[in-house]
C-alpha cells in the first residue's frame, strides 16, 4: 500500500485514503465525461459488479443493455449498446464517468445518472405524483459504481 501511495505521489496521481469516498457533488469529470479518480479509493469487485448489473432492483443495466456474460439473466434490453467488449471500447475512467453520470459523456442519453444527487429536470417523489426535492440520494453508492466498473472492464471482445 505504501509503495502505491509513494508511486501515486511521484506520478502526480491523486491519492485517496482507503475509507474516503468522493461525494456525488465532488466528482471531477474531464471534458469528455471521464472520471480518473476512484470514488472510494478501494478497488471494485467484478463479481459484485456483475450482480448489480443483472439485478432488476439495483443497477438493472440489463433493462437496456445486452450482456453476453450475463446470458442467464432474462429479458435483456436493446435500447442501449451491447456491453460485450465494453472493456475494449472504453477505459476504466471513461466507464466510471459513464456509469456515474452518462450525460457528461453522452448528452441527451436516456441512461440514468447513477451517482448524482441534484440537477434533475423533474424528479418524482416515489409514487405520490408529487415533485421530489433535492438533494436526492444517488441511485447507487460509490462502491457499487466501482464494482460495476470493475465488471465492465472485464468485458473484452
Amino acid at each position: 500500500m505504501m509503495r502505491w501511495i509513494a508511486a501515486a505521489i511521484v506520478s502526480g496521481a491523486p491519492v485517496l485514503a482507503a475509507a474516503e469516498t468522493v461525494a456525488p457533488a465532488d466528482v471531477t469529470y474531464d471534458d469528455y465525461g471521464s472520471v480518473e479518480q476512484s470514488l472510494t479509493g478501494t478497488a471494485g469487485d467484478a463479481a459484485s459488479g456483475a450482480a448489480i448489473v443483472g439485478n432488476k432492483k439495483a443497477g438493472n443495466c440489463v433493462a437496456c443493455h445486452q450482456i453476453g456474460a450475463l446470458s442467464d439473466v432474462p429479458f435483456q434490453g436493446e435500447i442501449g449498446p451491447m456491453l460485450d467488449g465494453a472493456g475494449d471500447r472504453w477505459t476504466e475512467a471513461e466507464l466510471r464517468g459513464i456509469v456515474a453520470n452518462s450525460k457528461m459523456t453522452f448528452e441527451g442519453s436516456m441512461m440514468p445518472s447513477y451517482y448524482k444527487t441534484s440537477g434533475y429536470i423533474r424528479p418524482g417523489d416515489g409514487f405520490t405524483g408529487k415533485a421530489g426535492s433535492e438533494p436526492l440520494p444517488p441511485l447507487l453508492d460509490a462502491q457499487q459504481i466501482e464494482d460495476i466498473v470493475a465488471f465492465l472492464v472485464t468485458l473484452k471482445e
